[in-house]
Protein backbone atom coordinates (compact mmCIF):
# COMPACT_ATOMS: atom_id res chain seq x y z
CA UNK A 1 0.00 0.00 0.00
CA UNK A 2 1.35 3.36 -1.16
CA UNK A 3 0.90 6.37 1.25
CA UNK A 4 1.26 9.85 0.07
CA UNK A 5 1.18 13.26 2.43
CA UNK A 6 0.59 17.03 1.74
CA UNK A 7 1.69 19.51 3.78
CA UNK A 8 3.27 22.83 3.56
CA UNK A 9 -0.32 24.73 2.79
CA UNK A 10 -1.59 27.83 4.28
CA UNK A 11 -2.67 31.41 3.98
CA UNK A 12 -0.57 34.09 1.80
CA UNK A 13 -1.33 37.40 0.20
CA UNK A 14 -1.47 37.40 -3.73
CA UNK A 15 1.80 37.26 -4.98
CA UNK A 16 3.23 35.56 -2.59
CA UNK A 17 5.06 32.22 -2.23
CA UNK A 18 4.69 28.99 -0.61
CA UNK A 19 6.38 25.18 -1.11
CA UNK A 20 4.20 22.53 -1.01
CA UNK A 21 5.74 19.22 -0.02
CA UNK A 22 4.06 15.49 -0.54
CA UNK A 23 6.09 12.69 1.13
CA UNK A 24 5.43 9.24 -0.21
CA UNK A 25 5.70 5.72 1.73
CA UNK A 26 5.20 2.18 0.73
CA UNK A 27 6.52 1.41 -2.29
CA UNK A 28 9.25 2.30 -4.96
CA UNK A 29 9.09 6.43 -4.69
CA UNK A 30 11.79 6.57 -7.71
CA UNK A 31 9.35 4.56 -9.83
CA UNK A 32 6.36 6.75 -9.56
CA UNK A 33 5.04 9.73 -11.99
CA UNK A 34 3.61 12.32 -9.30
CA UNK A 35 0.99 14.69 -9.95
CA UNK A 36 -0.34 17.92 -8.31
CA UNK A 37 -4.09 18.83 -8.59
CA UNK A 38 -6.07 21.24 -6.93
CA UNK A 39 -9.71 21.52 -6.10
CA UNK A 40 -11.69 24.68 -4.99
CA UNK A 41 -15.02 24.92 -3.71
CA UNK A 42 -17.66 23.99 -6.17
CA UNK A 43 -15.67 22.88 -8.46
CA UNK A 44 -14.04 19.92 -9.97
CA UNK A 45 -10.69 18.91 -9.19
CA UNK A 46 -7.87 19.86 -11.52
CA UNK A 47 -4.90 19.18 -12.66
CA UNK A 48 -1.90 21.66 -11.83
CA UNK A 49 1.28 19.59 -12.70
CA UNK A 50 3.00 16.12 -13.01
CA UNK A 51 6.33 14.73 -13.57
CA UNK A 52 7.94 11.69 -14.92
CA UNK A 53 10.22 8.95 -12.31
CA UNK A 54 13.26 10.21 -13.50
CA UNK A 55 12.05 13.92 -13.04
CA UNK A 56 13.85 14.90 -16.30
CA UNK A 57 10.03 15.92 -18.25
CA UNK A 58 7.03 17.77 -16.29
CA UNK A 59 3.91 19.36 -17.23
CA UNK A 60 1.95 22.02 -15.99
CA UNK A 61 -1.50 23.17 -16.77
CA UNK A 62 -1.73 26.52 -18.72
CA UNK A 63 -2.60 28.68 -15.60
CA UNK A 64 0.30 28.26 -13.61
CA UNK A 65 3.09 27.78 -15.92
CA UNK A 66 5.77 30.72 -15.39
CA UNK A 67 4.43 30.56 -12.20
CA UNK A 68 4.77 27.26 -10.14
CA UNK A 69 7.44 24.36 -10.34
CA UNK A 70 7.02 20.48 -9.54
CA UNK A 71 10.73 18.84 -8.61
CA UNK A 72 11.05 15.86 -6.83
CA UNK A 73 14.06 14.50 -4.25
CA UNK A 74 13.89 10.53 -4.45
CA UNK A 75 16.36 9.79 -1.87
CA UNK A 76 13.74 11.74 0.62
CA UNK A 77 10.84 9.86 -1.21
CA UNK A 78 9.37 13.91 -1.46
CA UNK A 79 8.03 15.50 -4.40
CA UNK A 80 7.56 19.13 -4.22
CA UNK A 81 5.39 22.22 -5.94
CA UNK A 82 6.98 25.65 -5.79
CA UNK A 83 4.58 28.47 -6.33
CA UNK A 84 5.20 31.71 -6.77
CA UNK A 85 3.43 34.81 -7.46
CA UNK A 86 0.35 33.48 -6.08
CA UNK A 87 -3.41 34.88 -7.26
CA UNK A 88 -6.52 34.77 -4.97
CA UNK A 89 -7.87 31.91 -8.10
CA UNK A 90 -5.25 29.91 -6.82
CA UNK A 91 -7.24 29.50 -3.51
CA UNK A 92 -7.41 25.51 -3.14
CA UNK A 93 -7.40 21.96 -1.80
CA UNK A 94 -4.38 20.86 -3.12
CA UNK A 95 -3.95 17.13 -3.63
CA UNK A 96 -0.80 14.73 -4.24
CA UNK A 97 -1.19 11.61 -6.38
CA UNK A 98 1.15 8.99 -7.15
CA UNK A 99 1.24 6.82 -10.21
CA UNK A 100 3.11 3.44 -9.59
CA UNK A 101 3.05 2.91 -13.76
CA UNK A 102 5.92 6.20 -13.92
CA UNK A 103 4.32 7.62 -16.74
CA UNK A 104 1.25 7.36 -17.95
CA UNK A 105 0.12 10.00 -21.19
CA UNK A 106 -3.34 10.76 -19.68
CA UNK A 107 -1.65 12.60 -16.72
CA UNK A 108 -3.51 15.75 -16.74
CA UNK A 109 -6.47 13.13 -15.91
CA UNK A 110 -7.12 11.90 -12.71
CA UNK A 111 -7.78 8.21 -13.52
CA UNK A 112 -4.02 8.50 -14.67
CA UNK A 113 -3.08 7.87 -10.32
CA UNK A 114 -3.79 5.52 -8.12
CA UNK A 115 -3.00 6.83 -4.77
CA UNK A 116 -3.93 10.10 -2.92
CA UNK A 117 -3.40 12.44 -0.21
CA UNK A 118 -5.92 13.91 2.32
CA UNK A 119 -5.22 17.47 0.99
CA UNK A 120 -3.39 21.02 1.95
CA UNK A 121 -5.39 23.89 1.64
CA UNK A 122 -3.73 27.08 0.44
CA UNK A 123 -5.80 30.53 0.50
CA UNK A 124 -4.78 33.26 -0.75
CA UNK A 125 -6.11 36.68 0.10
CA UNK A 126 -6.43 39.48 -2.16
Amino acid sequence: QVHVVESGGGLVQAGGSLRLSCAASGGIFSRYGMGWFRQAPGKEREFVAAIRWSGGVTNYADSVKGRFTISRDNAKNTVYLQMNSLKPEDTAVYYCAANPLGYARNYESRTAYDYWGQGTQVTVSS
